[in-house]
């Protein structure tokens, strides 16, 4: 069976780097690949890969945690935006009062239209609302410094949403008797909403902003700590995510604020400049120790590993989607959910998340769409049911959960190119 692995693993990603920059080029995303990869490789196919996101819930739970934890911190680095700039109000707005109202929308047609329970209502839409750090890169900004309002907005929401969703992910556990709410909901809005987030957002940038500026402090001062920056940047994550969980606060925002706080130290070291403006030599040894260069070569190190990883998690989440997808049990309220959830909720939970806001248009409308669901739903699905949901509830949410992601797979991979280039040849023209 090894020798098996060893052939289909090394034939997906052999071909995966000979048609990636075809796959630029067509209504097709790698990620519909590894869909379909999987689907191939599960029972109605070749029978190699098993999985059920009930019973393997616990291994399904690490595996696309882990995922979800490297994409955060890499959209951390990614956005090279002061945190003063009025542009974080997008994707502030989209994670707290866009992500609320999604919730609540996917709760209601959840009572009102699939029968389910309230806490079970409320669960399914606290796990489908998060919009994805790990399959959206396509819609995500391009490069440190990327300042397009899409691109920006989408980024910032998917880095934050993953973690705001997580207090109604612990309403809904405990409407479903799973979980300590306090009297009068008093803990749940104490600790799961105050302290998780704000904890969690603080452990995180204080984290990366000590390592970041220790880092530089033994480089530019002693040239000590030079080379193994994947270490560095694997360290902080792990740090940052785990000294959140210890804290009873969400990991999430925290490895995401640390990869804010480490592209922060740069931005103040180095100025307004990209990144590349300050690689200038094209030696490492050097640029790791420059005085100048040191804070853009640590941050672009670290950003350039982490982009690495990110792809072949993703690669592994979505093969085990594409097995869950066959053995799941497709049904048209599955379907008729995921088109409420793309045509009506999504678009409904921008326009009042953004009313007001400079982001208007064509710009709203395509922020309305590339609402991408992905690793962090099937991560708080197999969260949720690892904490006691009742076996057949489970299986139900199960199958929804994982239709519509595989929907928001093909449905977002099919038209991110066309638009993404559409939009591309007209950003300069007025809405």
């Amino acid at each position: 069976m090894f020798p098996i692995w060893c052939v289909v693993v090394g034939g997906v990603l052999v071909l995966m780097a000979l048609a990636g920059s075809v796959l630029k080029r067509l209504p097709v995303s790698s990620a519909m690949i590894y869909l379909g990869v999987g689907f191939a490789l599960s029972p109605v196919g070749a029978g190699l890969l098993t999985v059920d996101a009930v019973a393997d819930a616990a291994l399904l739970e690490h595996l696309t945690e882990v995922a979800v934890v490297v994409s955060l911190f890499t959209t951390g680095l990614k956005l090279r935006v002061p945190l003063s700039d009025r542009q974080w109000g997008t994707p502030v707005r989209l994670a707290t009062l866009s992500m609320a109202v999604t919730v609540g929308l996917i709760a209601a047609v959840g009572v009102f239209a699939l029968g389910l329970p309230v806490g079970a209502a409320v669960l399914l839409g606290a796990v489908l609302a998060p919009t994805d750090p790990v399959l959206a890169g396509d819609v995500q900004v391009r490069q440190a410094g990327d300042r397009d309002r899409v691109r920006f907005g989408l980024t910032g929401e998917a880095g934050l949403n993953d973690g705001t969703a997580f207090p109604f992910v612990m309403l809904g556990l405990g409407l479903l008797g799973l979980h300590n709410l306090g009297d009068v909901w008093w803990r749940w809005w104490a600790v799961d909403v105050g302290w998780a987030v704000v904890g969690g957002l603080g452990i995180g940038f204080v984290s990366g902003t000590l390592v970041a500026r220790l880092v530089l402090y033994l480089r530019e001062t002693h040239r000590e700590a030079v080379g193994l920056d994947n270490f560095l940047a694997l360290g902080l994550i792990a740090l940052a995510y785990g000294t959140a969980i210890l804290l009873h606060s969400y990991g999430f925002l925290a490895v995401f604020a640390a990869g804010l706080a480490l592209r922060r130290v740069e931005m103040q070291k180095t100025g307004t400049h990209p990144p590349a403006d300050n690689l200038t030599t094209g030696d490492s040894a050097v640029d790791a120790v420059h005085p100048e260069r040191a804070p853009a070569y640590m941050a672009e190190a670290a950003l350039g590993f982490n982009e690495q990883i990110e792809k072949l998690l993703e690669v592994a989440a979505v093969v085990i989607l594409g097995a869950l997808l066959a053995v799941a049990h497709p049904t048209w309220a599955a379907v008729g959910l995921a088109a409420v959830l793309f045509l009506v909720i999504r678009p409904a939970a921008v326009l009042i998340g953004l009313a007001g806001s400079q982001v208007a248009g064509v710009r709203r409308r395509l922020i309305a769409w590339f609402g991408v669901r992905g690793v962090g739903s099937l991560y708080y699905l197999t969260y949720a049911i690892g904490h006691g949901v009742p076996s057949e509830l489970a299986d139900t949410i199960a199958d929804l959960v994982v239709i519509v992601v595989s929907l928001s797979v093909v449905l977002h991979g099919v038209s991110v190119t066309p638009i993404m280039d559409w939009y591309g040849g007209r950003q300069k023209k007025p809405d």
